[in-house]
């Protein structure tokens, strides 16, 4: 009988205790306000997406004409400034780096073009994680209009 009374006695203060301090509810998600928040950010950052797809295409092929239509389409949407920068560098780096293909293709018939290639391969190369680099931190681009590095 004294066992059944410590039992209705331990019942009574734990529901005493459960009254007295309430937990937040606990769950695994994070709340909404910093999901969001990482959305954004991870959107928010374009020119990281393109500069992606321009070195993805070194093994795709096709990436970097997807990457090229973003950077046109985002190019005249109002964001932060230090975008700007990288977009005019992002196009540049996609039209030169095409034009100079075109000539070397011609340049291949004296076999000039076939040592160009490997030179622009390197140079879009450069261009595009020195891009990447600069997105990822949310810098702009110093001389966007320079076709060095």
């Amino acid at each position: 009988m004294s066992d059944n009374n410590n039992l209705e006695g331990d019942r009574a203060r734990l529901d005493e205790a459960e009254n007295r301090v309430s937990y937040p509810e606990r769950s695994s998600t994070p709340p909404r306000s910093r999901q969001q928040g990482n959305m954004e950010a991870a959107g928010d950052n374009r020119p990281l997406i393109i500069a992606a797809l321009y070195l993805a295409s070194f093994v795709t092929g096709i990436t970097g004409l997807v990457g090229i239509v973003l950077a046109h389409m985002w190019q005249g949407d109002r964001q932060a400034d230090w975008m700007a920068s990288h977009y005019t560098y992002l196009i540049r780096t996609f039209w030169f780096s095409f034009l100079a293909s075109i000539v070397a293709a011609m340049l291949s018939i004296v076999f000039i073009g076939f040592l160009l290639f490997p030179l622009i391969a390197i140079w879009f190369g450069v261009r595009s994680v020195l891009s990447l680099m600069r997105a990822s931190k949310h810098e702009p681009m110093p001389d966007p209009q320079t076709l060095g590095f």
